[in-house]
């Protein structure tokens, strides 16, 4: 038995200094080896995001014509999408018709009224008709024209929300363009820190894609209310905490391999004489 018990004593205490052993290496590898986040920086995460503009549809309509999809870039006033005209086309015609027959009316009385075989009422009727007519027809016109949906600014197509062929309701979103030259990376900054941040503070971003390769960037932007740190940025235990929304705009996207949507962390320098460093979670 006294064997047995020495035996058993030897195991616990090899399985103690194995369990000291490992926390002092833990606590070298946290504290000593890795010292904490550097002063004058601040580190956050998020996501890309870009400044978007949806183009939509002002009149029902079916789609003839699709002429962009994801990933096209695209210039400013670039044809993008064509509904059927066939009919609003037929009611061009007619109104053009209708339109040049007032005009040689009020034209034809208004010489009359001159020779006086026309009176005075006659002629400004006419001439009244001939500019309902042609209120009628730029109406008319102004609906043609809205049928043929161009980019409103240059960028990329982001989502695409319609097929040929398909019918679309008045006002319905059917492409979204991204200014890929134009990405920024919202993060969320944690109330005891805010002060620290001022417009045209530096900031370098870290991509899982291009992990040795730091984006700069620039605050652009900071909320001016807090908000509960929201549920896909953090862990649970941290969602509770006040964090304002901050926007960093990269200076710039080389070849734009920075899409929107890709997780990124960024490092904030508040104190100008701050060395960098790459973000540490």
């Amino acid at each position: 038995m006294t064997a047995i018990k020495q035996g058993a004593r030897r195991t616990v205490i090899a399985l103690v200094l194995i369990l000291a052993a490992a926390a002092a290496y833990f606590v070298y590898e946290r504290w000593i080896e890795q010292p904490l986040f550097p002063p004058g920086l601040i580190q956050a995460n998020g996501r890309l995001e870009g400044d978007q503009v949806v183009v939509a549809a002002r009149y029902p309509g079916r789609v003839s014509r699709l002429l962009a999809r994801e990933g096209d870039a695209v210039t400013a006033d670039a044809t993008l999408v064509v509904l059927d005209d066939t009919e609003v086309r037929a009611r061009v015609a007619a109104a053009q018709a209708r339109a040049a027959q007032a005009r040689r009316d009020a034209e034809r009385l208004h010489r009359l009224r001159k020779e006086g075989t026309a009176s005075v009422h006659e002629s400004e009727e006419a001439e009244l008709a001939a500019q309902v007519a042609e209120a009628q027809l730029a109406e008319a016109t102004s609906r043609l024209n809205d049928l043929t949906l161009t980019a409103p600014a240059s960028g990329t197509i982001t989502r695409r929300l319609v097929d040929a062929g398909e019918v679309v309701a008045g006002g319905a979103p059917l492409l979204v363009i991204v200014n890929l030259d134009r990405l920024y990376l919202k993060v969320y900054v944690p109330e005891a820190e805010i002060g620290k941040l001022r417009l045209g503070l530096p900031a370098q971003v870290y991509t899982d894609a291009f992990p040795e390769r730091p984006f700069p960037a620039t605050v652009r932007y900071i909320a001016s209310r807090a908000e509960f740190t929201p549920k896909e940025v953090q862990t649970p235990d941290e969602r509770v905490k006040l964090v304002y929304a901050v926007k960093l705009y990269l200076d710039d996207n080389p070849e734009r391999r920075l899409t929107p949507g890709l997780p990124a962390d960024a490092v904030i320098r508040w104190q100008e004489d701050a060395p960098w460093a790459k973000p540490r979670w």
